[in-house]
């Protein structure tokens, strides 16, 4: 069974940064996603970055595309998400997903992430 863990969320002020940490248990083999979504109140989760296990790929969205960075610790089986220059619309709860690859398909598709992990806050405030 597969199992994510998030942890480092926090309370920081504009332009600051945090390292999110996603643990990942349960995989047995590389053909997947590890994705990071965040959430606003009373909003959908959206996707902001992803990594393809398999073979290194990085995707990011438009918006966080030079603040963002996601990295994997293969070693330790944890995938960060680096947040820089963080802004007071980064606000949301942030998840980690682990998603089935598909060639071709969307990696911003939730429907393609089957396991989540239980989500970590951000605030950035001004």
């Amino acid at each position: 069974q597969v199992q994510l863990v998030e942890s480092g969320g926090g309370s920081v002020q504009v332009g600051g940064s945090l390292r999110l940490s996603c643990a990942v248990t349960g995989m047995i083999d590389n053909n997947y996603y590890i994705g990071w979504f965040r959430q606003f109140p009373g909003e959908e989760r959206r996707a902001v970055a992803a990594i393809y296990v398999g073979t290194g790929m990085i995707y990011y969205i438009d918006s966080v595309k030079g603040r963002f960075t996601i990295s994997r610790d293969n070693a330790k089986d944890t995938v960060f998400l680096q947040l820089n220059s963080l802004k007071p619309e980064d606000t949301a709860t942030y998840y980690c997903a682990a998603g089935q690859y598909v060639y071709g398909g969307d990696w911003r598709a939730r429907s393609q992430y089957y396991s989540w992990g239980q989500g970590t806050q951000v605030t950035v405030s001004s």
